[in-house]
C-alpha cells in the first residue's frame, strides 16, 4: 500500500462510480442545450478579494472555509468555494453582458473548509446556471421549470421538493435584517451557541438555525414578509402563478434567506429527505446587484447551484444510476507474436464502428489467462486470434453472457457486420 492518501475531504472517483456521474452530467448538459442555455469553463482559482467582495466578508464561507494563500507575485488568491462570483466576472471581463442578455451553464469542483460528512466534502463539485439581463420572473420560473424537469429525467422527482420565497430589494432586506437583529439581541441568551457567533455577522442566518429553541424564538421574531417592497410582491405572486400554471409542486418557507450577501427577492431550494442532514440538493435565486458590486453596470441576475454528489448519491438509492459501461468485445491473442496483427484488426473494426466498446488484451499471458480477464471485464463477447485464424484470416467468436449460443468463426472481413447489431 503506497504511504501517500488523498488530502482529507478530496476524494477519488473511481471506474466504478464515474457511469453515474456521467449519468448526471449528460442529461444535464442536453437538458440545458434544450433550454438555450451555453457553456462556460471557469478557472479553478480566482483572486480572494472576488470572493469577499461578493459572497460577503462575514460569512462563514469567507471567515473559516476558503482555501486562500499567496502566489510568487504576492497576489492573494483562493481556490473558488462557489461558481457564481467566477461567471459574472467572466462576464464582465469579456464583455459578455454589454448590450445583451446571457443564459449560461459550468460545471466542476469547488472548495470549502468543511468538516467532511456523506455528500458534503471540502472538494466538491456543482452544476451552475446563471441568467444575466433578464428582470421578470419569467426567467425564476424558466430555471425551476428546468430543475423540476431534471428530476423527471433522472428520476428522483418523488424525492425532492422545492422551497421559495423573497426576500425584496436589497434596502427591504436590510431594513429586516436591523429590526432582527435588535429582537435577537435581546434574546441572545436564549440563543444557541451557532446563532450568538452569527448574530453581529449575519444574523439572517439565524432563520436557518436547526436548534429547536431557536426556532421557538423566532416565532415571535419580526417577519421579513412584513418588511417585502410591493414590487417585490408583485413580481413573487406572478412566479407562483406561474409555477402554478405549470404544475410545479412547491411550499412557501418565509425563513429561507440563504447563506449569500448577494441575494435580492426570489431565493429557493430543492431539498430531499433521503440524504439525512444534508438534505439541500439544489439552491439558487436573483442577486439583481452583484453585477454592479463587481465593477459592471446594473444587470439583472439569477442561478442556481446543484450538489452533484449528493445528487448522485440519490440516483444510486433510487435504482436509477446507470451501470457501469460494459465492453461490447474483449480481443485475445494467444501468441504474441501475432499481437501486431490482431492490432491492426482492432483498429480496422474501430474505424468500421466507432461505438464499439472494444478492448483488445495487453502484457500476454496464457490463453486459460486471457479467458478469465475477459470475463472480468464484463465483455458481451470474446473475439480469438491464434495461429488457426490468422491463417485463414478469421476471429473466432464466443458468447460470454449466453451459454446457449455456441462460439463459431468468422472471417475478418465479416466481422463489422456481424458486431453491429451487438454493439451497447
Amino acid at each position: 500500500m503506497s504511504q501517500y492518501k488523498s488530502v482529507k475531504g478530496m476524494n477519488d472517483i473511481l471506474p466504478a462510480d464515474v457511469a453515474v456521474w456521467q449519468q448526471l452530467e449528460e442529461c444535464a448538459a442536453e437538458l440545458f442545450a434544450g433550454y438555450g442555455y451555453s457553456e462556460i469553463r471557469l478557472p479553478i482559482v480566482e483572486p480572494t478579494d472576488l470572493f469577499c467582495r461578493s459572497i460577503g466578508e462575514v460569512t462563514d464561507i469567507v471567515e473559516k472555509e476558503m482555501y486562500t494563500f499567496t502566489d510568487r507575485n504576492d497576489q492573494k488568491i483562493s481556490l473558488r468555494p462557489e461558481g457564481t462570483a467566477s461567471c459574472v466576472r467572466a462576464c464582465l471581463q469579456h464583455g459578455l453582458l454589454h448590450k445583451q442578455t446571457q443564459k449560461l451553464w459550468y460545471s466542476g469542483p469547488m472548495f470549502r473548509y468543511e468538516r467532511p460528512q456523506k455528500g458534503r466534502q471540502r472538494q466538491f463539485h456543482q452544476i451552475g446556471v446563471e441568467a444575466f439581463g433578464f428582470s421578470g420572473p419569467d426567467i425564476d420560473a424558466e430555471l425551476l421549470m428546468l430543475t423540476n424537469r431534471l428530476w423527471r429525467v433522472l428520476g428522483i422527482d418523488e424525492h425532492v421538493t422545492l422551497q421559495i420565497n423573497s426576500l425584496g430589494t436589497l434596502a427591504a432586506r436590510n431594513e429586516f435584517k436591523a429590526e432582527l437583529q435588535s429582537y435577537l439581541r435581546a434574546h441572545e441568551g436564549e440563543l444557541d451557541e451557532d446563532s450568538q457567533r452569527r448574530l453581529n455577522s449575519n444574523p439572517l442566518r439565524i432563520l436557518d438555525s436547526k436548534n429547536p429553541g431557536t426556532q421557538t424564538l423566532l416565532d415571535a421574531a419580526p417577519s421579513l414578509a412584513d418588511y417585502i417592497d410591493d414590487e417585490s410582491k408583485h413580481h413573487f405572486a406572478e412566479l407562483r402563478e406561474r409555477l402554478d400554471a405549470a404544475g410545479v409542486k412547491y411550499s412557501v418557507n418565509s425563513r429561507l434567506v440563504r447563506g449569500l450577501d448577494y441575494y435580492s427577492q426570489t431565493v429557493f431550494e430543492w431539498v430531499t429527505d433521503s440524504l439525512g442532514a444534508q438534505g439541500t440538493v439544489c439552491a439558487g435565486g436573483r442577486y439583481d446587484g452583484l453585477v454592479e458590486q463587481l465593477g459592471g453596470k446594473p444587470c439583472p441576475a439569477v442561478g442556481f447551484a446543484m450538489g452533484m454528489e449528493r445528487l448522485c448519491l440519490m440516483l444510486e438509492q433510487s435504482k436509477n444510476a446507470a451501470a457501469a459501461t460494459s465492453l461490447d468485445a474483449y480481443l485475445i491473442v494467444p501468441d504474441n507474436a501475432l499481437h501486431s496483427s490482431a492490432q491492426q484488426i482492432a483498429e480496422r473494426l474501430r474505424d468500421d464502428l466507432p461505438q464499439l466498446r472494444l478492448q483488445l488484451h495487453c502484457g500476454g499471458g496464457s490463453m486459460k489467462s486471457q479467458m478469465k480477464k475477459a470475463d472480468k471485464s464484463a465483455a458481451q463477447l470474446a473475439l480469438i486470434y491464434g495461429e488457426t485464424e490468422h491463417a485463414s484470416q478469421s476471429m473466432t467468436v464466443k458468447h460470454l453472457r449466453d451459454a446457449g449460443t455456441e462460439q463459431h468463426t468468422l472471417a475478418v472481413s465479416e466481422l463489422a457486420e456481424y458486431l453491429l447489431p451487438r454493439i451497447g
